[in-house]
């Protein structure tokens, strides 16, 4: 390949085994060989040059390139190395060009497919972000909508490379961008999708290399109108192979559905079917399940499918039926018949399958049997039946089995496109080619030829297309070129499908004759092609030929050639299957004209009618502008991480993808933007480096001083021919290694005098120690002697003290235990003493104990009785003052009167109250009745109860005397054994005693049954109680729902037009707005919310009332209009709009009242305001009044009575409704005003406006801040002049300052800290919003990190950390109170951009990556920058393979366990505040203190506000 090689040069030398490995030259002198030693194996081996491709040096320390182009050398090897490096880090797409390979990782990525990463492909130029299937999808879309003009991207590849679900992602992302609203709950892509599975089921088998082949190919033209959105779609289908429906080899299967039913269960037997080893169409094969596939559950499938699509049941039920007679067709055999060439059914078990065949086409059976043994032929004297011959019957059953299949797929396509629904009007199409690949196995047949043939079609239109990217490339660079000759196919071609003589010509003419075979066929074939170059005999066939493909040589057996062509359409089938009884079959055989012909054969080429399909895609195609994918299978295991060379290089060749190549080989095939070549080969001419800044003249003064020709400068890039980049970087590796020489001669030196003056240090270093030494021996043994005169008198002293201390301890001992043996025998005595004295007081205890109980028991008894009598005459008065309730009755009357007036001022109320809402308000007052009722009766039965206890505890006092007395007398009579008088005396009151004590234990007894009985029933009331009490909250409940309902009519009701409000209150309500009158009595006194309305003094007439209170409010509504219309600014740093708005409502009562009007004037007033004008002015203003105003409202208002005493029943909120206030109780509602529903409806109003203006400020600083972080994701280039003054020592890094970018960035950040401070903006949603800020910066850094390999380099890293450490000063010139958590919400992109530049990554462990350098960062984050990351400035390489490999493993485990695998950041999106937040951030404002501007004074209304501001507020000042 190369001629100008040198000794350690990297080359790729061809290998057997793994296609091609890498390797070292190690001698390129001797003649016509290079000597090189590989690196697998380290073998030596001597190749030609021609042989031999080189490799780049630099290519391992980097993990492949996202487009083949930007390779150095772009050849076979280099493509296939580039291919396995990205695969084995996840990376399975690689551009070339504009084309897309996908290598399947038959493992799923779903990380590389959520909403999220559709959502970052959408709108992105081609190239910015990592190769992906939604990039081609996005480029496809986009060039539709700018350039009007239809679309069609093509996906190829071989059996199980993954083209189907690559179809299925173009069409995701096409909806996605494209989308439309779902018809049937269901949109265009989902309908086509599902329609996959019953595809699958009907046009999918197993085959040699894959268990689930597409044995048809699909063409989904997905319709767009002209806004670009989705109106329809179609799949047109080609090819479908029909001769496996009665044929097939071992170990490929028939069609999945025939299996299927076979498994059906309950279905199978219906149709008489059971294991496929018993039909013949299926056994012929031994192969009859696919691993890890259940054929009961694929039907379920497909079954749900059908149902999905639209299919019916009927349908389903013909489809299935006519699945079966296929199969039992297929048993039929047959035998020679009694005439000569004649055939009749085999034996009794065929005729059984034969008969069932017709059973399940619902024909007669021996009209099926005539048609299989006979044809009839027309004549003049009229038809004649001809008999047929075993081998003619057989033929016929397969070709009736072919046909019946074959427009059973037909109706299932075409039901499919009407389930989806097309759009005939449709202005654009986005077409997905899903289609066969290159095929070329070791016995390849006419379905083989059918397929290669559509590649060559589909090859020439992607050499044409690659042929004028190639132009247009060099048009866009303005450079100048000539024509570029690219090999063409269309010899090929024209032998295959031209006319008269070509191959499908020449097969369509033995097919028409009878007696032809595939014998004369062959020889027709040789004799009219025997000098093409693209037609071959081989040696040991006399039937075979091969055809020279563009994708290498296939040979192709003929004997099945003619039969599989032939598609004969028998009359006699067509006309028996159309008369059938079932509908479903009749309507797959429509009724045809009737053809006068000699023949009851209809010939029709399978071959040409591809052919014409063919022509008509290709047709298509040429309409529109296509985009290819090659999708590329790494391994025929079918296993992830396996990457075949071999395999894929064929795949490769297939695919066309060297095709693109060598024709880029043909131009210019190296393009080197400006910047990059001069960062490669600056060194070459370092003088001119320091010249000049205008990279193109850079780059020409060093190819002129290398001495090549014949390149080109375009535009923006370097275009060199093929050749010329090994010759730079021969040149190159020259200048290195003299560099190296001079480094390591200058290096030597500096060694050497290093040494030099080590070993003269260290020689006068052992001199002074030496000295050192004899001196110190010399004191050592003065010291010596001294010290042993010490040692001797310490010794002297230590034995005399040794033995007196010996002699003390002896002493102590001795004294010691004489102690302790007296005290202890002290401590037993008082031991036993005390414990003698503890068992006498717990006998006592215990004995007066038992006593005691005994007869409390008694007492308590005793004093339940009496009590519960006591109870019931209590009941008695209470039930008996219960009933006189007249004086209630009338006020009843009264306040229902009083209720029937307010009903008749709100008509609208009126009607909204029935008789439903009246019957339950009734229920409610009764049961609330019955509930205080039995809360009396609980009270006086607990009190009988109390009363009771007291008295049995009496009488067990009394029974305790009595039992003392017993017991007294008892040891008396034991004493006095000779006083007999008074012994017979006590016995008689001893008897009296007994009596006395048997009728307490009686009376006891009784107690005890009646407190027992007393206790059951107060439980039994006790759960009644509660659950009455229950069903009262249940009632409480329902009424609270209807007062809501209530108050939203009224809101409903009042919500009009200012002018409006003021004439229907002056007409209908009496009860306005109106400002405070001398009477200050409460008016929340009932507990009915729906009775509290202000009276107007009753001094004025009904009609001066009315006209006064429209005019009263009119003012107010026009007051407050204007206080919001007009920025009124601030006052001491504090919102006037507000506070006046406040102080306007406190003093005309409007907490008090019913009304919602005049709040829903406020709220929609501040919305419109939001609406108008400037936003980066409007929003802060009204974020600083609306987060003040609901402070004074949070902290002011506090809930009515009713409220609060429902709140105590029930334990909750009343009405139900969940506020963010609290309800304050006696109190805390000391300086606070007894607010009524409305206003409490006006707060969370307030709040939900608040969270709104927050977060459009957030969204708009976002849609801002989004362009200017886009800018400063990557590093600019810099000017060359410096970049070849500065340091290219890893050990120094270059001083950066930040570019325009982050400065803009830094002053965005500080006109929005302006904004906001200008409008008092409090800085709690200051700090909330520079948080969410600079989270907003952190997410967007770090995902267009992960997803742009450009922006994961050294130099880029240092820019961003340049940029990250201004934000860290703008951070730390800002206070904490105004900044946060900011800096750490840039954890993760601080992170990142700390590992990218970190020099020597391949030492760090994978711990200490995890632990010290990305803590925050998880293990896929991790993987994906270590896998991204190229060092564009010192050459450094990426962590080791050894930490790769630990981290995929982890990235698996993690895969499995995870259900969203993403790398990605999400953005938060929520309110990070509530309003108690608020109110606790948010300092003590006392609206009193502010002086209101000056047109208030011009409102009647409002000029108490500004004589007496003192009195404006009702609130005490706010802690």
């Amino acid at each position: 390949m190369d001629s100008n090689l040198r000794k350690g040069d990297k080359v790729w030398v061809e290998d057997k085994d793994l296609a091609w490995i890498p390797g070292d030259v190690l001698d390129s002198s001797s003649g016509n060989k290079v000597h090189v030693e590989t690196s697998t194996g380290k073998k030596k081996v001597s190749v030609s040059p021609e042989k031999i491709f080189r490799r780049d040096p630099d290519e391992e320390e980097h993990n492949g390139v996202d487009d083949m182009t930007k390779l150095t050398y772009l050849h076979e090897p280099g493509v296939l190395y580039n291919l396995q490096r990205r695969y084995a880090l996840n990376d399975i797409y690689t551009y070339t060009g504009s084309i897309l390979i996908a290598v399947n990782p038959f493992k799923k990525l779903p990380h590389l497919y959520d909403a999220y990463m559709m959502e970052q492909y959408k709108g992105a130029p081609f190239g910015e972000l990592s190769p992906h299937v939604f990039a081609v999808s996005e480029v496809a879309y986009r060039a539709m909508i700018d350039d009007s003009r239809s679309q069609s991207i093509l996906v190829s590849g071989e059996s199980g490379a993954g083209k189907t679900e690559t179809t299925k992602l173009i069409m995701q992302y096409l909806t996605f961008v494209g989308g439309r609203a779902a018809v049937d709950d269901r949109s265009v892509e989902q309908q086509v999708l599902e329609s996959n599975p019953l595809l699958e089921a009907f046009g999918n088998a197993k085959t040699v290399r894959n268990d689930n082949s597409s044995r048809f190919g699909k063409f989904v033209e997905i319709q767009f109108d002209a806004n670009g959105r989705i109106s329809g779609a179609a799949i047109r289908t080609y090819l479908l192979e029909r001769s496996r429906v009665v044929r097939i080899t071992d170990p490929e299967r028939n069609y999945h559905c025939f299996y299927q039913l076979c498994a059906s269960g309950n279905d199978a037997d219906k149709y008489k079917l059971s294991n496929p080893r018993q039909f013949h169409y299926l056994n012929q094969s031994k192969t009859y399940e696919l691993e890890g596939v259940s054929n009961a559950e694929e039907y379920k499938n497909t079954r749900r499918a059908m149902d999905i699509v639209g299919i019916s049941h009927d349908e389903q039920e013909g489809i299935f039926r006519t699945l079966a007679a296929i199969l039992h067709l297929g048993n039929v055999e047959f035998s020679p018949g009694k005439e000569h060439d004649s055939s009749v059914v085999k034996d009794q078990e065929s005729r059984i399958h034969l008969e069932m065949a017709a059973d399940l086409f619902k024909c007669d059976p021996n009209l099926l049997l005539a048609s299989l043994c006979t044809r009839s032929i027309l004549t003049r004297e009229g038809p004649i039946i001809k008999a047929l011959d075993c081998n003619a019957a057989v033929a016929s059953r397969d070709a009736l089995a072919k046909t019946v299949y074959a427009r059973l797929f037909d109706w299932l396509v075409d039901k499919i496109n009407r389930s989806v629904g097309q759009d005939p009007n449709s202005r654009f199409k986005i077409g997905v080619l899903d289609i066969y690949g290159f095929e070329c196995f070791k016995s390849n047949s006419f379905e083989q030829f059918c397929i290669n043939f559509a590649n060559e079609k589909l090859q020439q239109h992607f050499n044409e297309h690659v042929f004028k990217m190639e132009q247009d490339e060099y048009r866009k660079e303005e450079i100048n070129w000539s024509y570029i000759e690219f090999v063409d196919n269309q010899d090929v071609l024209d032998l295959i499908e031209k006319k008269p003589i070509g191959v499908i010509a020449l097969l369509d003419e033995a097919c028409m004759f009878p007696r032809s075979t595939h014998e004369s066929f062959s020889m027709k074939l040789f004799h009219n092609f025997k000098t093409h170059p693209r037609l071959e005999k081989p040696k040991f066939s006399e039937t075979d030929f091969t055809l020279s493909h563009y994708a290498g040589k296939v040979t192709y057996q003929t004997e099945t050639f003619l039969d599989k062509n032939r598609d004969y359409a028998i009359v006699e089938h067509c006309n028996l299957l159309s008369s059938s009884k079932c509908s479903f079959v009749a309507a797959l055989f429509p009724s045809a004209p009737e053809e006068s012909t000699r023949s009851s054969y209809k010939f029709s080429s399978v071959s040409s009618r591809f052919k014409q399909q063919l022509q008509a895609l290709m047709e298509t195609l040429n309409e529109t502008e296509p985009h290819y994918v090659r999708c590329v299978k790494p391994n025929s295991l079918n296993r992830p991480h396996k990457f075949e060379n071999p395999s894929v290089l064929h795949q490769l060749r297939c695919g066309g993808v060297l095709e693109a190549v060598r024709i880029s080989l043909a131009g210019y095939p190296t393009r080197r933007n400006y910047s990059d070549f001069l960062d490669r080969f600056g060194l070459l001419a370092p003088e001119f480096m320091d010249e000049s800044s205008d990279e193109q003249a850079l780059t020409e003064k060093i190819l002129r001083k290398v001495g090549l020709g014949n390149y080109q400068l375009g535009r923006t890039k370097v275009f060199l021919r093929a050749g010329q980049i090994g010759v730079l970087d021969s040149r190159r590796a020259e200048v290195l290694d003299a560099s190296a020489r001079l480094i390591q001669r200058r290096l030597r030196t500096f060694v050497t005098h290093q040494n030099f003056i080590s070993a003269r240090a260290s020689a006068i270093s052992i001199q002074a120690y030496c000295r050192g030494c004899l001196s110190r021996n010399a004191y050592a043994t003065r010291r010596n002697a001294a010290a042993a005169v010490l040692v001797q008198k310490h010794a002297r002293r230590w034995l005399s003290r040794c033995a007196f201390v010996k002699f003390v301890s002896a002493a102590l001992v001795i004294q010691s235990y004489i102690r302790a043996d007296s005290a202890r025998l002290k401590f037993a005595h008082l031991k036993q003493h005390r414990a003698a004295s503890v068992i006498q007081a717990r006998w006592r205890m215990h004995k007066f104990r038992s006593a005691f109980r005994h007869r409390q028991s008694s007492i308590i008894a005793i004093q339940c009785c009496w009590r519960r009598k006591l109870a019931k005459r209590e009941f008695r008065k209470l039930k008996q003052a219960a009933n006189e309730t007249g004086a209630l009755r009338l006020a009843k009357t009264k306040l229902e009167k009083r209720l029937e007036d307010l009903e008749w001022r709100l008509q609208l109320e009126k009607r909204l109250r029935t008789s439903g809402e009246e019957a339950k308000s009734g229920e409610v007052s009764k049961l609330q009745k019955t509930l205080e009722s039995f809360s009396l009766k609980l009270d006086a039965a607990k009190l009988a109860t109390i009363n009771e206890c007291n008295k049995n505890a009496v009488l067990q006092k009394q029974l305790d005397i009595s039992i003392k007395e017993k017991a007294a007398v008892v040891k008396e009579l034991n004493g006095m054994v000779e006083m007999e008088k008074e012994n017979t005396s006590l016995k008689n009151s001893m008897n009296s005693l007994e009596k006395k004590n048997l009728a307490l234990e009686k009376e006891l007894l009784s107690a005890k049954t009646d407190f027992s009985n007393t206790l059951q029933k107060l439980k039994e009331a006790e759960k009644r109680c509660s659950e009455l009490q229950t069903n009262v909250q249940s009632l409480e409940e329902k009424l609270s729902r209807l007062e809501n309902e209530n108050h939203v009519l009224r809101q409903n009701t009042l919500s009009l037009s200012p002018k409006r409000i003021g004439q229907r209150l002056g007409e209908k309500h009496s009860s306005a707005i109106v400002p405070a009158q001398n009477d200050k009595r409460s008016v929340f006194a009932t507990p009915t919310p729906s009775k509290h309305i202000m009276p107007i003094s009753h001094s004025l007439s009904e009609p001066r009332r009315s006209k006064f209170t429209a005019e009263r409010n009119s003012e107010n509504y026009e007051l407050l209009s204007r206080c919001i219309k007009e920025n009124l600014g601030f006052n001491d740093d504090k919102p006037l709009a507000a506070c006046v708005i406040y102080k306007c409502l406190l003093h005309w009562h409007a907490f008090e009242s019913e009304s919602t009007a005049i709040f829903n004037i406020i709220i929609e007033g501040i919305n419109e305001a939001l609406k108008g004008g400037d936003e980066n002015s409007v929003l802060p203003y009204w974020l600083s009044n609306s987060s003040a105003l609901l402070c004074l409202l949070q902290r002011n208002l506090r809930s009515n009575s009713f409220l609060n005493a429902s709140a105590q029943r029930s334990g909750r909120a009343a009405y139900g409704v969940k506020t963010p206030f609290k309800l304050h109780g006696p109190d805390d509602g000391a300086g606070q005003i007894e607010a009524r529903y409305p206003a409490i409806l006006f707060k969370q109003q307030l709040t939900a406006c608040v969270e709104k203006i927050y977060g459009l400020i957030r969204d708009n600083l976002k849609k801002e801040l989004s362009p200017l972080l886009g800018l400063c994701i990557q590093a600019p280039k810099a000017s060359r002049g410096t970049a070849g003054k500065s340091s290219r020592s890893p050990g120094v890094a270059p001083q950066q300052s930040p570019s325009s970018q982050w400065e803009n960035i830094l002053k965005f950040l500080d006109s929005l800290m302006s904004r906001l401070r200008q409008n008092h903006v409090p800085s709690f949603f200051i700090r909330k919003l520079v948080t969410q800020v600079f989270s907003f910066i952190n997410l967007s850094l770090f995902n267009s990190l992960l997803l742009r390999r450009e922006c994961c380099t050294f130099s880029n890293g240092e820019y961003v950390k340049s940029g990250i450490a201004e934000l860290e000063k703008w951070i730390a010139s800002v206070k904490e109170e105004f900044s946060g958590t900011s800096w750490h919400e840039l954890n993760y992109i601080r992170q990142a951009v700390g590992f990218l530049v970190i020099h020597q990554k391949r030492k760090k462990s994978l711990e200490e990556i995890r632990q010290d350098l990305c803590p925050a960062l998880t293990i896929r984050q991790i993987y994906r920058i270590s896998t991204m990351y190229w060092d564009d400035k010192y050459g450094t390489q990426s962590v080791s393979s050894e930490v790769v490999s630990q981290m995929r493993v982890l990235v698996d485990k993690d895969s499995q366990k995870l259900t969203s695998n993403s790398f990605l950041l999400d953005d938060d999106m929520s309110i990070p505040f509530s309003a108690e937040d608020i109110d606790k951030a948010i300092p003590v404002l006392d609206p009193s203190e502010i002086e209101p501007p000056k047109f208030v004074s011009e409102y009647t209304c409002a000029q108490s506000l500004v004589k007496k501001p003192s009195t404006a507020s009702a609130s005490t000042q706010i802690i």
